[in-house]
């Protein structure tokens, strides 16, 4: 299993899981032709795209819907709210053949992997993050969230690839430029998640199966990478788990488990 991070960020988020023969994008923030052209840059096949599962309404994260739907024979897997938000956002509608129904805390089969989407705190309609198990490899995206929960802390757990909001510093985001219902909005128990409590989820899930950790979702104005990395470092100390932080305009791609363990 192979993974890309073709975008990350408040200006637009996509994540694709590859077994070399399908792809699963998670979220659909960028254009059509930047998934492409940033798939074809990592050397990933965008032909080999089957299906997007969406996590939330917000436009950084659905933005390429309508396009992907009009231009692709690709499926949608989206909880019924998720579905209907979206489609009367972008005034579109997704047709039953191309509508894969989720429920949050129950996982469905896709050709052999293991969907699983669980409930997030976030202020969307229906906001979930996913955990996706194929061949003994288990992954999880999780952005989006105002605060750590028990749920999301057991759905992270047993895991080789974690996927890891890291939005904010909190004093930069207070000290900036935001207006201050943004900043409020920012900060809330349904906004995004800050260094501080990435490092209390993050401390809660470790384990040695953990190879790779991955820092996304990073605020371009109230944080800052070399900050997220020393935060999420000394989370780490002592452990054998690599990280990577995710970019906005510069994607790249991990591979399997036991490359990315030879080079520990």
């Amino acid at each position: 299993m192979r993974y890309a991070a073709l975008a990350s960020g408040s200006k637009g988020n996509c994540h694709a899981f590859s077994d070399g023969d399908r792809t699963l994008l998670i979220d659909a923030g960028i254009s059509l032709k930047q998934v492409r052209l940033r798939m074809e840059s990592l050397g990933l096949d965008p032909d080999s795209v089957r299906a997007v599962a969406l996590t939330h309404e917000h436009s950084d994260h659905i933005g390429a819907v309508g396009v992907m739907l009009r231009n692709t024979d690709w499926a949608f897997l989206a909880t019924p709210e998720t579905k209907a938000v979206v489609e009367a956002i972008q005034r579109i509608e997704i047709p039953p053949q191309r509508w894969i129904p989720l429920r949050a805390g129950f996982a469905v089969d896709w050709g052999g992997w293991r969907v699983h989407p669980f409930t997030l705190p976030h202020d969307a309609e229906d906001p979930v993050a996913y955990r996706v198990e194929c061949n003994g490899f288990n992954a999880a995206v999780v952005t989006d969230l105002g605060h750590p929960t028990a749920l999301v802390a057991d759905h992270c757990r047993d895991l080789d690839l974690l996927v890891l909001e890291a939005n904010h510093d909190v004093d930069m985001l207070r000290g900036g430029d935001y207006p201050p219902p943004l900043k409020a909005r920012i900060l809330s128990r349904v906004g995004h998640l800050s260094n501080a409590s990435m490092a209390e989820l993050l401390a809660s899930v470790l384990s040695k199966r953990l190879r790779t950790v991955v820092m996304a979702h990073l605020s371009e104005q109230n944080n800052d990478p070399d900050l997220v990395r020393v935060v999420a470092s000394e989370v780490l100390r002592g452990w054998s788990t690599a990280l990577h932080l995710a970019h906005q305009r510069d994607p790249f791609r991990l591979e399997p488990p036991e490359v990315l363990a030879a080079s520990l």
